[in-house]
């Protein structure tokens, strides 16, 4: 197993869960930072590793018309203020080739969107940044083709990588999860990641934006820690009502700590078979 290292923890071989959360999309400085803060207060007091996500630019939204954040620069700018006040590792969503340059100057980790993540020149100016590479698998993929994903990555000699799991497509507007993926994932040497969030979106269900069951996100977190992950990936919010983007799908942050006692539990029990 090819751990992935950051500043004070590593992510890999079943030794500990982390924790990555934020909200959706950048919502301001402030707010995101609250955000932030209450997640990080969370994992502290559970011993779990943190690490803030929030994009800058989302840039699949089902409408035109959809609130897509502040866009390179400004939340650029952001998300480096948010590290410096909060202390801890930084993910992103990064879209195009042009954008990894300025990101990689902020970011501890480049995320690669499940709809992007077949994108051969994407992957390899990533890896090539020497950043940590996080890759959603999409919905259209089988869990055994993120291998070509690994192979584009470990050619520009970066073996700095994270694949997450984020639900397959189940007809039309509906995900699934196939418990399956995180074993075979882990099979290519590198850190295996659920989306609990993503995984309970009903894309375009609400025609111009996704709808979402939120209330699963518990029951597929205990399945997914079951079968052998390294992290949780989860957008959360103080209220998802007024988020910008995915609410539907958002964790509450009231609930976090629920979540993450039952998982850390189940966790202790499995890490034995990693």
């Amino acid at each position: 197993m090819h751990n992935v290292k950051l500043k004070n923890f590593e992510i890999g071989s079943g030794n500990q869960l982390v924790l990555i959360a934020g909200p959706c999309v950048l919502e301001g400085y402030e707010r995101s930072l609250y955000i932030g803060q209450r997640a990080k207060e969370i994992a502290d007091s559970l011993g779990i590793p943190y690490v803030f996500k929030a994009s800058f630019d989302k840039a699949n939204r089902s409408s035109y018309k959809g609130f897509r954040g502040p866009g390179l620069d400004a939340g650029l700018k952001i998300l480096g203020k948010i590290k410096q006040e909060l202390k801890v590792p930084i993910i992103s969503d990064v879209h195009t080739e042009e954008q990894i340059g300025p990101a990689a100057k902020v970011l501890d980790i480049l995320q690669i969107p499940a709809f992007l993540c077949r994108q051969t020149d994407l992957l390899y100016a990533a890896a090539k940044s020497g950043k940590i590479v996080n890759v959603k698998k999409g919905q259209f993929m089988a869990p055994k083709d993120m291998k070509n994903v690994v192979e584009k990555i470990e050619s520009a000699d970066n073996q700095q990588i994270m694949l997450t799991e984020r639900g397959a497509c189940f007809g039309y507007n509906n995900l699934v999860v196939d418990m399956r993926s995180f074993p075979i994932m882990r099979e290519f040497g590198y850190p295996v990641i659920f989306d609990a969030t993503h995984s309970v979106q009903l894309p375009g269900g609400n025609g111009t934006s996704s709808a979402g069951n939120r209330e699963y996100v518990e029951y597929l977190t205990r399945a997914a820690v079951g079968a052998g992950v390294d992290g949780l990936f989860m957008e959360v919010h103080d209220n998802p009502a007024e988020a910008l983007s995915d609410g539907p799908n958002m964790v509450y942050l009231d609930d976090l700590k629920n979540i993450l006692q039952d998982a850390l539990a189940i966790h202790k029990i499995v890490k034995k078979h990693f």
